[in-house]
């Protein structure tokens, strides 16, 4: 995990309730990771996102708002933005599609090759999820942990119903048990500059 610091709260939600986040996953969230490699190694060396599941299921990405046709050519740097996507319809679709037919029509949309390395170092990516990704890969970032800044969880927080905060069934913020009612209640948690979000997503009985 890249050395900042940052507050850690952990939750234990349970299923059903993921697609609370879905939101925040498509606005974009940041994540710690080593940059400098090539994207696919970031993809599935770190994320644990197969090569077979981004070649069949992520038909569309972004880094910094250019399409990439190619995984293994790309190469990510801090601060990068990254948007991954499922199957869209249409002309746009099949435009932004990776190495689909109409991918010349992108022009300057398209990201080129890059030569060399940057050095491998610990750095903070923004990525965002899109369609039938945020079902299926949304989990497994939540898990791993996303970095909010205290309003942003706050904010999140807030505007959750009464379903979610009684699906919210245990919360613990740097090691102490807190109750997790409070959470869009107390404007302490708004002034941590910078917070660890981990979600664990399971049934209880």
């Amino acid at each position: 995990m890249v050395a900042l610091s940052y507050s850690n709260l952990k939750l234990e939600l349970a299923s059903g309730h993921l697609s609370a986040f879905y939101p925040l996953l498509q606005q974009g969230v940041r994540v710690g990771c080593r940059v400098g490699c090539r994207l696919g190694e970031l993809l599935s060396d770190q994320w644990g996102i197969s090569p077979e599941y981004v070649a069949q299921r992520v038909t569309t990405i972004f880094l910094n708002s250019r399409a990439i046709d190619d995984v293994h050519t790309a190469l990510v740097g801090p601060d990068a933005v990254i948007a991954l996507s499922g199957a869209m319809p249409g002309l746009v679709g099949a435009t932004m599609r990776r190495g689909g037919y109409y991918a010349a029509m992108r022009g300057a949309m398209t990201h080129h090759e890059e030569t060399g390395t940057g050095g491998c170092t610990e750095a903070v990516v923004r990525v965002k999820l899109f369609n039938l990704l945020l079902g299926e890969l949304g989990p497994g970032f939540l898990e791993r942990g996303i970095l909010l800044t205290g309003t942003e969880l706050f904010d999140f927080f807030r505007d959750q119903g009464p379903e979610f905060r009684r699906g919210c069934r245990s919360a613990r913020l740097n090691g102490l048990a807190i109750d997790p009612e409070t959470l869009g209640e107390d404007a302490d948690l708004a002034r941590i500059e910078s917070i660890r979000l981990t979600v664990e997503c399971r049934d209880f009985i």
